[in-house]
């Protein structure tokens, strides 16, 4: 017996998309878009490529509040304007390359700006407009933070201005990948069960992640010089991309850059619980990092285009029984729970527990695993689900089931299971738990249990018409706690696999 395709991802929970949306119009470098397209009119300037020209840029910076005084002004103007021009929020109308220098007199010929279309969404459109222009800036930012340092370009220039990458040692596409994959990884340790969560992750932690080899036991120098490398890569890149929103980020100690050796070392690649309590060293002066609720949606939205699976809870809410139960099969328990909360809330119970009931037969692979997230999402129903449970307690599959389910809610006439419906649960239940969490420590005592119940349990089990049958026998003759219950199990595993075409 096969385990079935499951998602790629654990799902995740995101944030409304009106919350969203107020996130992404109160991030501070697309809010200075938006002001920058507000700003934006007849005596607006711009070269080739629909920049500001240089004397408009303070002007800019000063529509943005930004203190003159900075030196960094001009730069934060030129990145939001460019964010503006990139997600359609500004439309420019660029001058003629061929203009040579100027028109009659000398002076030089530029290209105009106004408000785009685009920017009325923001105010007259959906929440779903602005996420969209949101994602566009996100693009812009994230293909910012994969270029090099300035200072680096400048080094690889050769006499004739153009830029040798052999030098640089820089590729465009190999850059947004590491990026991409970057981000993934802090998804992934986001939503995974026990992972993360909300909690920021160390930045040696991440940069390990997509460094150190799954394989690798103890890093090599090497590897730890690279994780050194990327972190610093990082913490640069995150400085960037937190102005958009996707990141709350605490950058590296500028203390801590000063010398080598207090980079991180080998603990820095073994994981998120890697840092030893008692060390006097606190791990957040190596860099701290977390996806915001925004970015946890912009990954994921990056993730989905990419072709990825990435679930979110409440996504199977419009969709059937049979669909529910096949996706949350695979979810952790709580997100199961919860998916199946939000599938059930606004319909009518006793049709949805039909519904359910329906969907969870089946002689297929997944049908113990459906019928285990069935028992799940009826357990909290109350006892108007009582009449569709009693409909299915004389059906093969789905008998057993409904008599836990009126034994647990106190229902007092129900009716005594007959020995082949009792042996079909067993096999169906242990089935269902190998398909959900594999073979764990407490799968020998569910064992145990089940079978201490039955008197000459093999010699009956190895009949039992289920698919999963002769699967569930080898099983507990590997697991079994008593040596002479896993004897007699392997014993009617093979009986059972022998009747079988």
């Amino acid at each position: 017996m096969s385990a079935e395709p499951h998602p790629t991802l654990p799902p995740v929970r995101l944030h409304s998309d009106a919350e969203l949306a107020r996130d992404a119009l109160v991030a501070p470098l697309f809010a200075r878009a938006v002001r920058l397209a507000r700003w934006a009119g007849p005596e607006t300037r711009v070269d080739v490529g629909g920049e500001l020209v240089a004397d408009q840029l303070p002007q800019a910076a000063s529509a943005l509040g930004l203190d003159a005084a900075d030196e960094d002004a001009p730069a934060h103007a030129s990145q939001a304007w460019r964010v503006a021009v990139d997600t359609g929020l500004v439309d420019v109308t660029e001058p003629e390359e061929d203009s040579g220098d100027g028109a009659e007199g000398g002076e030089p010929e530029y290209g105009t700006a106004a408000p785009g279309e685009d920017l009325a969404l923001l105010t007259g459109g959906a929440p779903g407009d602005v996420l969209d222009l949101w994602l566009a800036a996100l693009d812009t930012v994230l293909a910012d933070a994969a270029v090099p340092d300035l200072d680096d370009l400048v080094d690889a220039m050769d006499a004739g201005g153009e830029i040798d990458f052999d030098r640089l040692d820089w590729n465009p596409q190999r850059e947004a990948d590491f990026l991409d994959g970057v981000l993934a990884n802090l998804y992934l340790l986001t939503v995974s069960e026990g992972g993360a969560g909300e909690a920021p992750v160390p930045l040696p932690v991440l940069a390990a992640s997509v460094v150190v080899p799954d394989d690798m036991g103890e890093p090599t120098d090497a590897v730890l010089e690279q994780v050194s490398d990327a972190m610093m890569r990082l913490d640069d890149q995150f400085r960037q991309l937190e102005p958009i929103g996707l990141v709350e980020f605490r950058p590296v100690d500028e203390a801590l850059m000063a010398e080598e050796d207090d980079l991180p070392g080998a603990e820095a690649a073994d994981g998120p619980g890697a840092a030893d309590a008692d060390d006097d060293e606190d791990v957040s002066r190596y860099g701290m990092v977390r996806l915001t609720p925004l970015g946890l949606y912009g990954v994921r939205a990056r993730m989905l285009e990419a072709g990825v699976e990435a679930p979110a809870i409440g996504e199977l809410a419009d969709k059937g029984a049979d669909t529910l139960l096949d996706a949350v099969s695979f979810y952790p328990e709580s997100a199961a729970q919860a998916e199946i909360e939000q599938w059930l809330d606004g319909r009518d119970l006793p049709g949805a527990v039909a519904e359910l009931l329906a969907a969870a037969r089946g002689a297929d692979e997944g049908g113990p695993l459906r019928r285990l997230r069935c028992q799940q999402a009826l357990a909290p129903a109350g006892r108007e689900a009582e009449p569709a449970v009693r409909a299915v307690l004389d059906d093969p599959e789905l008998g057993g089931l409904a008599r836990v389910w009126l034994a647990e809610h106190g229902v007092a006439d129900v009716p005594a299971p007959d020995g082949t419906m009792v042996f079909w649960l067993t096999v169906d239940t242990i089935a269902a738990q190998l398909a959900a969490d594999g073979e764990t420590d407490e799968l020998p005592l569910l064992m145990r249990s089940l079978t201490e119940h039955h008197t000459g349990f093999f010699e009956q089990a190895w009949r039992v018409e289920h698919p999963a049958t002769a699967y569930v026998l080898e099983a507990m003759g590997r697991l079994h706690p008593d040596k002479k219950a896993s004897k007699e199990a392997r014993k009617a595993a093979f009986k059972a696999r022998s009747r079988q075409p």
